[in-house]
C-alpha cells in the first residue's frame, strides 16, 4: 500500500492535503507506539495515507543492517566512512518494519525514487544504503524500518478526534540529528508549551 500510495501521487498534478506535513502526536494519543511521535507524511489521498516517525530510534546499527543486507562484510562495514557509521536507523512505524525507507534531499535520485515534495524523495530500494555507505548518498538523508499507515478517511478522522496535530515540514526539523528533542521543538514552532497543551478536545 505504501509505495502504491505514492506512484499514484508521482503522475499526479496535485498533491493531498497533507503530503510534506508533520503530523504530531497530541499528549492524549492512545496508542503507546505513537506517544510523542512525529511522522512526516510522503503520501495522502482519499484512498489512504503513508507516513515514517522520524523521532524513534530502533536499537539496529547501520553498519550491522548493511551487514545484514549482505551489501558489505564486517571488515568492509569496520571501515565505513564516520557519517555513514553514524548513520541512525530509525523506526517509521508498525507496519512491515522488515522494510527499509530512505527520505532524502533531491540531489540524489534513481529509477526507483519517488518525490514526495518539490525538495524530497523517498527511495526503498538498496541502491542508496550501498550509495550512502561509499559516501556517494544525498546530503541530507534519514531511514527508517517500516512505516506508519492509515486506510481511507482514517488519519482525518484522528485528526478531527484531535489524536494529531499537523503543520508543515520544513528540511531542516526533518533531517537533523537532535532526535531526542523534534518533538518539543516542533511543538515550539507552533507557539505551543505542552504544559498547557489540552489532552481532550474541547466541545462547546
Amino acid at each position: 500500500m505504501a509505495m502504491d500510495l505514492l506512484r499514484q501521487k508521482k503522475g499526479a498534478s496535485q498533491r493531498g492535503f497533507l503530503d510534506d506535513q508533520f503530523l504530531i502526536a497530541m499528549p492524549g494519543m492512545k496508542d503507546d507506539r505513537f506517544s510523542r511521535a512525529v511522522i512526516y507524511i510522503c503520501a495522502h489521498s482519499d484512498e489512504g495515507a503513508m507516513g515514517l516517525i522520524i523521532n524513534q530510534v530502533q536499537p539496529l546499527l547501520f553498519p550491522d543492517l548493511l551487514v545484514q543486507l549482505g551489501i558489505l562484510d564486517e571488515q568492509e562495514a569496520i571501515r565505513l566512512p564516520m557519517k555513514a557509521k553514524d548513520f541512525i536507523v530509525r523506526n517509521g512505524g508498525p507496519v512491515d518494519r522488515s522494510r527499509g525507507f530512505v527520505l532524502h534531499s533531491d540531489d540524489y535520485k534513481v529509477e526507483s525514487s519517488l518525490p514526495v515534495s518539490d525538495e524530497i524523495c523517498l527511495t526503498a530500494t538498496v541502491d542508496i544504503l550501498r550509495a550512502i555507505s561509499a559516501g556517494r548518498g544525498p546530503r541530507h538523508a534519514l531511514m527508517a524500518l517500516g512505516y506508519s499507515g492509515w486506510g481511507a478517511g482514517q488519519l482525518e478522522s484522528e485528526i478531527a478526534e484531535n489524536g494529531w496535530l499537523t503543520c508543515p515540514a520544513t528540511s531542516e526539523l526533518l533531517f537533523d540529528a537532535d532526535i531526542d528533542r523534534k518533538y518539543d521543538r516542533i511543538l515550539a514552532t507552533l507557539g505551543i508549551d505542552l504544559a498547557r497543551l489540552s489532552t481532550a478536545a474541547g466541545h462547546a
